[in-house]
């Protein structure tokens, strides 16, 4: 059984369409990728990949989970879902995520909205996870920095919810009036944990690089701020720590050790986004 998908194939000047088959995806040309045991397709490049264990580790993936699973980082999801079932979007709206992590954001929009949901990750372990997790969308490994295995004009709503993407390749594969609509650490999101485990609480402005690199393709509709203060335990501050390149790097250091229970803030700025007619 066959089923049409927004999907393209990565083989070097190929981009063509790629169906579903039971096992496989395949283009015309006959460029096929397997689908594996847990449900995820793995269509990068060898050009696409800069190392065999890209992306998050598996533990990482564990930590996420775990944490959004005791409801940790479900303020953030749900602010981005009110935002997009907010949105004029048709049903189903073919979404797609990048960096799509642990796959929780793609699954809470489609309980709210009826969606045909593509998570992309460089991450296996994201991939598997989510493939599991999440069956009834389309998981992908794939990397966000490079062209994205997306068909032009092919998608009505993106999300890059503390990911990578590349303003163009969104504004490539978003159809007329399409939405971008990303989430990024504020200046002061997890500022307490900085300040024990870096000895400094620096606060970084992101957001109007952001609004800057986008503006030859995008119009900004709506930003905020999504921000709350929670007490974690121990073992939670350590999967917040887990999820971080850096705090991955400090898991044995003194100050790692020292950690006890603490307050923490979570905030993210939520930019939404519309494709110009005429970028």
């Amino acid at each position: 059984m066959s089923s049409v998908s927004p999907l393209a194939c990565t083989v070097r000047d190929c981009a063509l369409p790629i169906e579903r088959r039971e096992r496989t995806y395949i283009c015309a040309r006959g460029h096929s990728y397997d689908i594996a045991r847990s449900g995820y397709v793995n269509v990068l490049q060898p050009q696409d990949r800069r190392s065999p264990h890209a992306g998050d580790s598996k533990d990482a993936v564990a930590a996420r989970a775990a944490l959004l699973d005791s409801g940790i980082g479900r303020t953030l999801i749900d602010a981005v879902c009110d935002r997009a079932v907010a949105l004029d979007l048709p049903e189903p709206a073919i979404v797609v995520d990048l960096g799509s992590g642990t796959g929780d954001a793609l699954d809470a929009l489609g309980r709210r909205h009826a969606i045909a949901g593509v998570g992309i990750d460089l991450s296996t372990a994201a991939a598997d996870h989510a493939a599991r997790r999440f069956p009834d969308y389309t998981w992908v490994v794939a990397n966000a920095d490079r062209r994205l295995p997306l068909l032009d004009g092919s998608v009505d709503l993106v999300l890059s919810l503390n990911g990578r993407r590349s303003p163009e390749e969104a504004a490539r594969i978003l159809k007329p009036g399409g939405i971008l609509l990303i989430a990024l650490p504020a200046p002061e999101d997890l500022i307490e944990l900085r300040l024990l485990v870096q000895g400094e609480g620096i606060q970084r402005e992101r957001g109007d690089a952001v609004v800057a690199a986008h503006r030859q393709w995008f119009e900004v509709i709506d930003r905020s701020l999504v921000c709350e203060t929670i007490t974690l335990d121990r073992g939670a501050l350590l999967n917040l720590l887990r999820t971080t390149y850096r705090g991955a790097r400090l898991t044995s250091a003194a100050r790692v050790a020292a950690i006890d229970r603490t307050s923490v803030t979570l905030a993210s700025e939520v930019f939404v986004l519309s494709l110009l007619s005429t970028p």
